[in-house]
């Protein structure tokens, strides 16, 4: 075609098609949508962009487990799952005691080392309000590759980060991985009660026994929720909630039947 452009696996876009798939250099240069074709778990590489922030340390009683222990068990199944057909996986880890890069790997050693570094990690007792913008725009920049990517947070951040989100829909198949726990939207009647900030350390004596705090802090809970929501949207994403008293295999099925309907 005299345009030194490599069309391998490249087609004119057709109504109907999935515009996740435009190439968009290739679009730019050809003056025209082209679609890559993407052949699902065929050599495929999965990244893991995990927030390992503070507030992943939040959880209730109830549930005897913490949010950071949701993520764990994802990743490590998820992985598992990927590896064992002969996918590559790999992690970027943010916002804990160091921030760092796991290379993509396949095998159980690559599952086995995701885990321990995730382990490994020291929770730290305070940190910085998260932003969780520069992770997404990192990994934007850095994986050149057309991946799967699954981006595990609470996304309790700094707002903006739904536009790096929504640019690395552009290359890539992301998935939103939303880790909650029930109190994070209300709260019992438990009296007296000192809360602290996960981040900040900053702690604030509170009176669960009066109503009326009860139901400012579900409002408030509830624009955060709506302000969440509509980040994600404006991004081009699906949300799929992972609550601390979620069962974790019912989960991957949602998430299954989700990435279904969006293909």
């Amino acid at each position: 075609m005299g345009n030194g452009i490599d069309l391998a696996g490249l087609r004119p876009y057709q109504p109907g098609d999935d515009v996740r798939y435009i190439d968009w250099n290739v679009t730019a240069r050809m003056d025209e949508p082209w679609v890559r074709d993407y052949h699902e778990d065929r050599d495929l590489t999965a990244w893991f962009l995990l927030d390992i922030s503070p507030s992943v340390d939040f959880g209730t009683v109830e549930s005897e487990r913490v949010k950071r222990t949701v993520l764990i068990d994802f990743v490590a199944t998820m992985a598992r799952l990927l590896t064992r057909r002969g996918n590559r996986v790999g992690a970027v880890l943010y916002g804990g005691s160091a921030d760092r890069t796991i290379p993509v790997g396949g095998g159980r050693r690559q599952v086995l080392r995701l885990v321990n570094d995730l382990l490994a990690d020291e929770p730290l007792d305070r940190a910085p309000m998260t932003d969780i913008g520069p992770m997404l725009a990192a990994a934007g920049a850095g994986i050149k590759r057309r991946s799967l990517v699954f981006v595990v947070s609470d996304f309790i951040s700094e707002p903006g980060w739904e536009k790096p989100l929504s640019l690395l829909t552009r290359r890539h198949e992301v998935m939103a991985v939303r880790l909650t726990d029930p109190r994070e939207t209300e709260l019992p009647d438990a009296g007296p009660l000192v809360l602290q900030d996960a981040e900040t350390g900053e702690q604030l004596y509170v009176d669960t026994g009066d109503q009326g705090f009860r139901e400012r802090f579900r409002a408030a809970a509830q624009r955060r929720e709506e302000g969440i929501g509509t980040a994600f949207r404006r991004a081009g994403v699906d949300a799929l909630p992972l609550s601390t008293d979620d069962d974790l295999v019912r989960a991957i099925v949602r998430m299954a039947q989700l990435r279904r309907r969006r293909r």
